[in-house]
């Protein structure tokens, strides 16, 4: 890392300092003058600093899981969008907070006060550090090597990063072996489709030369993400056994299931009825919708949804993916549903009853599985764990993310299981329901979504 990358750096940490040392102030500040005094026995000062500490800490763990401190690679409204959300969320919370600690319900209006300020220096702060970010970073010259053809190139220049990487180059990794000396008159190097052999020549080329790498890993690669440490045969021995939790942690993992299905099914009964009655009365037919998916194991169960498309919609197509806001088989009601996620509502009674969960790799048909498994046989690693309502891939991820993108998103959540990382997918499953692209079907009639221009054979999975 060169000098001015280190300075950059070190200015981006003090700006996001002053972000959550101001947005914690706004909040301490009026907290402390509406609520203190009205606390049956009164904070002590100590009690008002916990009582900071906390917000402080919800909405520096918020802000992390909706990327609200990605300066370089979001948008200046992505930026605001993640921290608007953070600061919702947070003082959400610590209404509930206030009213645990108070007589009577507390006063609604000075938390809608903090959170006017709040998202206001939020924009200010947004706007300023992008500015200052664009006027001091120009984009880092950046080559691509690949073995596989591979879109990344694409994807950088139709995002945000266009703006922080430019490839300037793309080459087969053979045309590297001719002039290895190349990659050094560039600032970023990334690789796409690699094999491990050719990889690990150019990956420590560039460590020598303090060269940053960007790399997109394959199966294995994410598999070893599963290793630990042996201490053994006086070797570095990196053990592997795949997906393995604790029972402590799937015990925590089922309590939390029951807990937060009952509460939402009875927080969103209204929502329930209502949806019911609607898709009701537009064409008569039933309200849910019942279709076998997989869980852990390969085991079979009938998932739940509200019914957003024609009755029978799959006998004339068969099993086929969506392909969102052009496929014609979808209502008007279910449209509506559909963009908002209400249509998977009813998969928290499966999250009741045990054959769903809250986190998890998304369930799939046995027929779309079966297609994925012809091409990518390693599809079927995610059925290590039991099928989840929301997961790492729908997270981040869209709809139409590829079966091969999908499955090492999936793989990345099974490799580290614990419920620090399952709270920060529910958390950050809000921020993905909102967001219009995260629906976005795949071309009509296809029932597998593989990225064009890009190989996914065994050969090159492995």
């Amino acid at each position: 890392m060169s000098d001015k990358e280190r300075t950059s750096n070190s200015i981006i940490r003090f700006f996001k300092f002053i972000n959550l040392a101001v947005i914690t102030w706004i909040f301490f500040h009026v907290w402390s003058i509406s609520y203190s005094k009205a606390i049956a026995s009164a904070f002590y000062i100590k009690g008002e600093l916990f009582v900071a500490a906390l917000f402080a800490f919800l909405y520096l763990n918020l802000i992390r899981a909706y990327d609200g401190f990605q300066v370089p690679i979001s948008r200046i409204s992505e930026l605001v969008y993640s921290q608007a959300l953070a600061i919702l969320i947070s003082n959400i919370a610590m209404y509930v907070v206030t009213f645990l600690l108070n007589k009577g319900f507390p006063k609604v209006l000075p938390f809608v006060g903090i959170m006017v300020l709040q998202l206001l220096f939020a924009l200010i702060w947004c706007v300023l550090i992008k500015r200052w970010y664009y006027r001091t970073h120009s984009a880092k010259h950046s080559i691509l090597i690949y073995d596989y053809p591979t879109n990344l190139d694409l994807y950088l220049k139709e995002g945000t990063e266009s703006r922080v990487f430019s490839i300037d180059r793309k080459i087969n990794v053979s045309e590297y072996y001719d002039d290895p000396a190349m990659i050094e008159t560039y600032d970023t190097v990334f690789m796409a489709g690699v094999s491990s052999h050719d990889r690990n020549i150019v990956l420590k080329h560039c460590v020598d030369r303090n060269i940053p790498v960007y790399l997109v890993p394959r199966i294995g690669d994410v598999l070893m993400y599963s290793s630990r440490e042996v201490h053994m045969l006086h070797l570095p021995i990196m053990a592997i056994n795949g997906y393995s939790p604790t029972w402590e942690y799937l015990t925590m993992k089922r309590l939390i299931d029951i807990v937060m299905s009952l509460f939402l099914i009875i927080l969103l009964s209204p929502v329930f009825l209502i949806t019911a009655a609607v898709i009701r009365s537009y064409d008569g037919g039933p309200v849910l919708y019942k279709q076998t998916r997989l869980t852990q194991n390969g085991k079979r169960f009938s998932m739940i949804k509200f019914r957003s498309m024609v009755e029978n919609a799959e006998d004339r197509s068969g099993a086929v993916l969506s392909s969102g806001e052009s496929d014609d088989r979808i209502t008007r009601p279910g449209r509506v549903i559909r963009r908002f996620r209400i249509d998977e509502l009813p998969q928290l009674f499966n999250i009741l009853k045990g054959d769903m969960t809250i986190v998890g790799p998304r369930p799939e048909r046995p027929e779309i599985a079966e297609e994925y498994e012809k091409i990518l046989p390693e599809f079927r690693l995610r059925l290590k764990a039991k099928a989840g309502l929301t997961g790492y891939a729908q997270v981040y991820g869209k709809y139409n993310t590829t079966p091969y993108d999908k499955l090492q998103m999936d793989l990345l959540y099974l490799s580290h299981p614990n419920i620090v990382q399952d709270i920060r997918i529910i958390f950050a499953t809000v921020k993905t329901i909102l967001k219009h692209d995260s629906t976005e079907g795949v071309e009509t009639g296809q029932t597998t979504a593989m990225p064009s221009g890009r190989s996914d054979t065994g050969e090159d999975l492995k």
